[in-house]
């Protein structure tokens, strides 16, 4: 019997479904089905016109099948639906006061082997739309209205079919429409008067002041309230939202319940209650506030303070969301929701969203799924969107995660709400992050008192004619005869009138009152000035627990088989604690953390192969040689302990700074390290360095004790894998913004990490970290000094007499060694070497008593970096006594250091030469 036979008979519902299934995944069909639609889509490609018969060939050679007239019409009409499914985006009317660019082919049902006397045919394909057997006509109106309206969604290249599916009959069940009631569509009239009318409250009281007003946008308040009111009902207790300046005051006030009276105050430019606080313009503010829902629903929200450095905030947003997550929702992480407002031009335009987009799935940075919203105004400051970016939409970077992108009308503040919806719902059910790109315009130029019709006269030409969203909806309200025309003019009113006495309250304070951030989380810590950060911090910790700690990190499970060398490494740690009392750099970090573990701090450290470490020292995560198992000795400590959590990041500096500063900003109990796999590598988060880690108490009044540890030492590896650029945070240092180290023994660097957690505040920590001291024969400690120790913020040359000394050298870390060691050679006992472990606050009081104490005639300052780089200018700016010292450097250099090995060494050397002999200035160039 021929194996084709059935075509004339077989129900065609049965072939659609099958074909549709084929068309979406082709590897879902069973093998000779797929090789059957194989064979007709070759067919449909070679037929010479719309209506010639396909055959399909056999495989035995014989003459091919004709496939059924109405069976290929029926796959052309599948054909279709696919086409409107991957394509109907680019045909929508979600462009409010632009036409549309135009796409080829477009989806006429000429393109697909159809015509106008098919309109009135009934197919069963409509059964995969949820309409069922219906006609062609009925079917493309249905498509339009799911696909090519004021929403376009882009999905069909997710390849989870479960996800696939589900957006399918969502969209099916509803035609991509919500139908509100009366009360909805009352309330959404009402967000989007708040918006329109705040905006237009400020433009007539604060004439021409920045605003960054959300005019031409205004929906998306509506969206927002209905995105917090829905995701509170469906479980959430926590907000972490992000986003720029646009809108961002109309979201504070609408959405998050700050009073219009502490703006008003803002705009009047009034001073600070606070001397010791700078502040920051109004739009760069963060925001906590605790408000119940509509239905009662108690909630907690923030919207994080950011700098003018657009997308950066949302970095930050994940890693505050994933501290929340950890610290108070480990059992369900989505009742926490970071929701993070977009620029379309940013966006596009920022590497930094590729990386933010990339952590979504990753373990260590994961906040089960983000809301991304984009006010997309069609134009960035001045520039064109055509100019601002190669993809089709300024979302395309969302399909890195194959996340579903939902493009809508902001003027259709229904179909807003809806694709709102429909995003939380997605984002609850599979955890994963979705994109809204709410397209829109912008009323005034980039703000309020820039010209737009200088660059884009004809575009804002149109937008001067346009209605506001408000408007637009009332008018389709009162079509409805849902309102009447006053009902509009009554709100307005009354939300003015509302807006007229907090301005009224404003002007009665002579000051700005700043409230602080994430308040609850920071209970019990409180802001320092420089002196109490010279403060000494006791650090001990006792011996017993000590040695609880290294017997649990200095042996493996024995049922479990591991390297040989992992076996040497853990067995030489044992040795180093319980025979040599001899501990290593690795040794003297890991007990740190084992000993916060053992006080109830959790310990948070990420960064590119810090598990490992990028010099092979640290091994915190150890993996079973046969299964790759992964073992973390320090999460089998005895009894209670804190949660120890090491993450290898992706390739990412800023992203991933910018994610564990939040972290920290959220979790102030938990030591957060972020180290660097070379500390140059850090300057690709210079703009997390500058706008936050080093400014944003002073702007923000935000403490944070994020730790950076940044390699650091010249070696003879060329200009890149030399320095971590030092002189860079010296240079930001100012007052009582954050600590900057240099640590030579590993007990310092125990009871430096300590200190970070045991202090009452938290500051800032920058440490710059060894490379060849991890395995230095004299790069040692004992139990003794880490037990009852504390951090040595200078350490004095433990061999020198002051009667004998002649030359008092002040250096800090791996260099201190290269003197000693030619100290050593030399037999110098004429010369003091001090290190000064903590660069910033600069111990200066410790340094007078030095100085005092030896009486030195020649004062040395000396560093293995270039004279433009390095501490020499910080010692100069911080410390009056400075400008008589010799100083003893490389020359000034462009770059950190020489590619040469040979030429390395020998300008290392003449530093050193020049230190032990003022007669053998580096500096003096030789003439030729």
């Amino acid at each position: 019997m021929d194996k084709y036979s059935f075509l004339n008979a077989a129900n065609t519902a049965f072939f659609a479904d099958l074909y549709d299934q084929y068309l979406q995944n082709p590897d879902s069909v069973e093998p000779s089905w797929r090789a059957f639609f194989q064979g007709f889509d070759f067919g449909l490609e070679s037929a010479e016109d719309s209506g010639e018969t396909i055959y399909i060939e056999k495989d035995s050679g014989d003459k091919a099948i004709a496939v059924p007239e109405n069976l290929q019409k029926e796959f052309q009409v599948v054909r279709l639906i696919d086409a409107y499914r991957t394509r109907g985006h680019l045909f929508t009317k979600t462009n409010p006061v632009r036409e549309r660019r135009k796409y080829h082919p477009s989806l006429a049902l000429e393109n697909f082997g159809l015509s106008q006397g098919d309109l009135n045919t009934v197919f069963n394909a409509g059964e995969i739309i949820g309409i069922g057997p219906n006609t062609l006509s009925n079917i493309t109106v249905h498509l339009e209205q799911i696909y090519c309206d004021a929403i376009g969604i882009e999905y069909m290249y997710i390849r989870n079919p479960e996800e696939r599916q589900w957006i399918q009959d969502r969209v099916n069940f509803n035609t991509n429409r919500t139908k509100f009631s009366t009360d909805q569509k009352k309330h959404i009239l009402k967000k989007l008067n708040q918006a329109v009318s705040f905006e237009s409250f400020l433009h007539t009281k604060y004439v021409g002041q920045k605003r960054f007003s959300l005019e031409g946008g205004e929906s998306l308040i509506p969206a927002l309230d209905a995105l917090v009111e829905k995701a509170a009902d469906m479980g959430v207790k926590e907000f972490v939202m992000g986003m720029a300046h646009r809108g961002r005051l109309s979201t504070l006030t609408n959405i998050f319940g700050k009073s219009p009276k502490d703006i008003f105050s803002e705009f009047d430019g009034k001073d600070y209650e606070e001397a010791v606080f700078d502040g920051d313009v109004k739009y760069h503010l963060g925001w906590t506030s605790k408000r119940k829902t509509d239905s009662g629903k108690a909630i907690n929200m923030n919207i994080a303070p950011n700098p003018s450095h657009l997308e950066t905030v949302g970095a930050v947003v994940e890693g505050i969301t994933r501290a929340k997550q950890d610290k108070h929702y480990k059992e369900n992480i989505s009742q926490v929701l970071p929701i993070v407002v977009h620029g379309d031009a940013a966006i596009a335009g920022q590497g930094l969203v590729y990386e933010i987009v990339q952590m979504a799935q990753l373990d260590g940075y994961k906040t089960g799924g983000t809301i991304h919203i984009v006010v997309n105004n069609q134009i960035g400051f001045t520039t064109n969107y055509l100019d601002a970016r190669s993809s089709t939409y300024c979302t395309d970077v969302g399909k890195v995660t194959l996340s579903p992108v939902l493009h809508v009308n902001a003027d259709d503040a229904e179909a807003v709400v809806h694709a709102t919806n429909f995003a939380l719902d997605f984002r609850m059910n599979f955890g994963r992050d979705v994109f809204i790109d709410l397209l829109g315009y912008r009323k005034y130029g980039h703000n309020e008192g820039d010209e737009p019709r200088f660059t884009q006269p004809k575009l804002y030409k149109a937008i001067a004619k346009h209605n506001n969203p408000r408007d637009i909806y009332a008018e389709k309200l009162i079509s409805e005869g849902i309102i009447k025309a006053e009902y509009v003019k009554e709100l307005e009113k009354d939300y003015k009138a509302s807006l007229e006495e907090e301005l009224e309250d404003s002007r009665k304070q002579e000051k700005t009152v700043i409230t602080p951030f994430m308040k609850d989380e920071w209970d019990g810590f409180t802001r320092v000035q420089e002196d109490e950060m010279m403060a000494v911090v006791d650090t001990t910790f006792s011996k017993a627990d000590l040695t609880e700690i290294a017997e649990v990190i200095t042996k493996l499970p024995s049922d479990k088989k591991f390297l040989r060398k992992i076996e040497r490494l853990i067995d030489q740690r044992h040795k180093m604690f319980f025979e040599k009392d001899q501990l290593d750099w690795a040794m003297g970090e890991l007990l740190a953390y084992g000993s916060l573990l053992k006080e109830g701090y959790d310990v948070r450290m990420s960064g590119q192969d810090v598990e490992r470490g990028t010099f092979s020292h640290r091994h915190a995560v150890v993996k079973v040689e046969d299964s790759e198992e992964e073992v973390l000795l320090l999460n089998n400590l005895k009894g209670e302990q804190g949660d120890f959590c090491i993450y290898n990041s992706l390739l990412s500096e800023y992203g991933v700074v910018g994610f564990d500063y939040g972290y920290a900003m959220a979790s102030p109990k938990t030591l957060a390290i972020w180290e660097a796999q070379f500390g140059d590598f850090s300057n690709g988060a210079q703009i997390m360095i500058d706008q936050y880690i080093s400014s944003a108490e002073d702007k923000w009044k935000l403490q944070n004790g994020l730790v950076m540890l940044l390699p650091h030492g010249y070696e003879g590896q060329g200009a890149e894998h030399s320095s971590a650029r030092m002189e860079r945070y010296l240079q930001l240092c100012a007052k009582d913004n954050m600590f900057v180290a240099d640590v030579t023994t590993p007990a310092n660097m125990f009871h430096l990490l300590r200190r970070q957690m045991k202090a009452t505040y938290r500051k800032p920590l920058i440490i710059f970290t060894p490379k060849s001291l991890l395995r230095h024969p004299k790069v040692v400690s004992s139990v003794e000094e880490f037990a009852n120790g504390s951090f040595q913020t200078v350490i004095d040359d433990p061999v020198a007499k002051a009667k004998d000394a002649k030359t008092l050298v002040f250096c800090t870390g791996k260099f201190y060694y290269d003197l000693l060691e030619e100290k050593e050679k030399l037999g110098r006992n004429d010369v003091a070497l001090v290190r000064l472990e903590q660069l910033f606050p600069l111990p200066a009081k410790e340094m007078d008593k030095l100085i005092k104490k030896y009486k030195a005639t020649d004062i040395v300052w000396a560093q293995e970096e270039p004279r433009n780089m390095g501490a020499l200018s910080h010692i100069l700016m911080h410390y009056d006594d400075a400008s008589s010292f010799r100083f003893a450097s490389r020359r000034p250099y462009g770059a950190p250091a020489a590619g040469s090995a040979t030429r390395s060494k020998r300008r290392h050397q003449e530093v050193i030469d020049f230190v032990f002999d003022k007669t053998k200035d580096n500096q003096r160039r030789k003439r030729k």
